[in-house]
Parts: structure tokens; C-alpha cells; sequence
């Protein structure tokens, strides 16, 4: 929520209004579906009725992920090779050998830290200048969770920073608080007072299931005694 994406959205546009192609790699399939859906909100012109002639407008923005369907791959290949597509979202798959792009002018790598070495110097490799030959494209990595290799290149210089140290307006402050173990009761007495208000919470555990090697709370079991013990006056949901 510091406002990350819209730095990439940016730095995207500027390319492709250079004539370029920008890409940006997610390390899950939720959060580039998250992030196509809002370089499509972003990108996609209102439509002017007065010169509508009933085609349908060609999307500023793609998405390419492990479960696109194989004609639609088939085409989104086909679009970066000739630079017909000129913003790309997607997963791993970006860094498929399929995958070539025309001129590739910015790569934008979200949640930096999930990516290996490997695998963001892949995607900086399918840079091509319009002869062919291999050029680097500028490079955006994004993270709030900064890596011992990323601290390691900005200190050192081998990578320029930008720091996003104020939050959107309008952004309400998140409050964290730590509770002992044999504080649970007011945890639980906090949740039922927000749930009650009409809000929503959610419990994370280390576990699925109980493990014989680590002593910790598991999701399912803890599910099954929050919904009889604890909250049995709300619906509790098991993800």
C-alpha cells in the first residue's frame, strides 16, 4: 500500500510511449492477475461513443501466466515477437524460452526477493534492440521485504533507489501489536468486538495439520476448536 505499483505503472507507460514493450513478472499467479487488472483500469481509455465502429479495442495490457490457455499463449508469443503487445503481466512463464520480445525497453520484477538470481537475469536477457541484438532493458525490482543481495547491491551502488517514505493520502494507519501466549483471550476478545462491528478477520498458522516434528498450532484443528470454543456465534471459513 506505499504505492509501488503505480512507480511501475509510470516507468511502464514512459517506455512504451518511447516505443518500446514493458514487462512485469509476479512470483504468484494471484498478485499478476492483480496487477494486470490494474494496468487495465489504468490504460484503458474511456470509450468515445462518437467514434465507436463496434470492433473490439485491442487490451493495453496482457497476461501470461502457467494456465493461459495454449491458443491464447500461441498468440501473446506472437504478439511480443512482432512488438504488436507492448505491456506484458505475467508469472514465471515470462521467462519461458517461448517467450521473445521485439524491444524490450523496461522490466518491472514485483516482490523481488521470491525471484532467484537466475531467474531475474532471465528476464532482463530477452532484451533485443530492433536488429536483433542482445541490450539490457532498464530494470525496476520492487520489494517491501529487502533481501541480504538486494541490501548488498544498493549499498555498493550497483543499484539505484528510490524510497516511497510517505503513504498515499487518504491511507489509514496500520497498527501492529504483539500479543504473549497467555494474552490469547484478549486476541480473541479483540476479533469478536471488530467482527461484531460488522468487520472481518483472518487467523494465519504455521501448520495445515499437526506435525509430530514441530510444535505448532495447525489451521485445521485450530479451525475445528475456534469454531466449537471460541467464536461459535460466527461462521468460520477453513482456506
Amino acid at each position: 500500500g506505499s504505492g509501488k505499483t503505480i512507480v511501475a505503472a509510470i516507468a511502464m507507460a514512459i517506455a512504451v510511449s518511447a516505443g518500446t514493450q514493458a514487462a512485469l513478472m509476479a512470483p504468484t499467479s494471484i498478485l499478476a492477475e492483480q496487477h494486470y487488472r490494474t494496468l487495465l483500469k489504468l490504460f484503458t481509455p474511456p470509450a468515445d461513443p462518437a467514434v465507436d465502429d463496434g470492433s473490439t479495442p485491442t487490451a493495453p495490457v496482457r497476461l501470461l501466466q502457467g494456465s493461459t490457455p495454449a491458443a491464447e499463449k500461441a498468440e501473446i508469443y506472437a504478439g511480443l515477437r512482432d512488438g504488436s503487445i507492448k505491456m506484458i503481466v505475467g508469472t514465471h512463464a515470462l521467462i519461458e524460452d517461448p517467450v521473445e520480445f521485439a524491444n524490450l525497453g523496461v522490466a518491472v520484477i514485483d516482490e523481488q526477493h521470491r525471484f532467484g538470481v537466475a531467474q531475474r537475469a532471465a528476464l532482463r536477457s530477452k532484451g533485443r534492440s530492433t536488429d536483433g541484438t542482445a541490450v539490457s532493458p532498464h530494470l525496476l525490482v520492487m520489494t517491501a521485504t529487502p533481501i541480504p543481495r538486494t541490501l548488498a547491491l544498493t549499498v555498493f551502488g550497483d543499484l539505484d533507489l528510490s524510497l516511497l517514505d510517505e503513504m498515499p493520502p487518504g491511507r489509514q494507519p496500520i497498527m501492529t501489536y504483539l500479543l504473549h501466549a497467555n494474552e490469547r483471550e484478549r486476541g480473541y476478545a479483540f476479533v469478536r468486538r471488530e467482527v461484531n462491528k460488522g468487520r472481518q478477520a483472518y487467523l494465519i498458522f504455521p501448520l495445515v495439520e499437526e506435525s509430530e516434528k514441530i510444535e505448532a498450532r495447525a489451521a485445521v484443528e485450530e479451525h475445528a476448536r475456534l469454531q466449537k470454543e471460541i467464536f461459535p456465534e460466527f461462521k468460520l471459513g477453513l482456506l
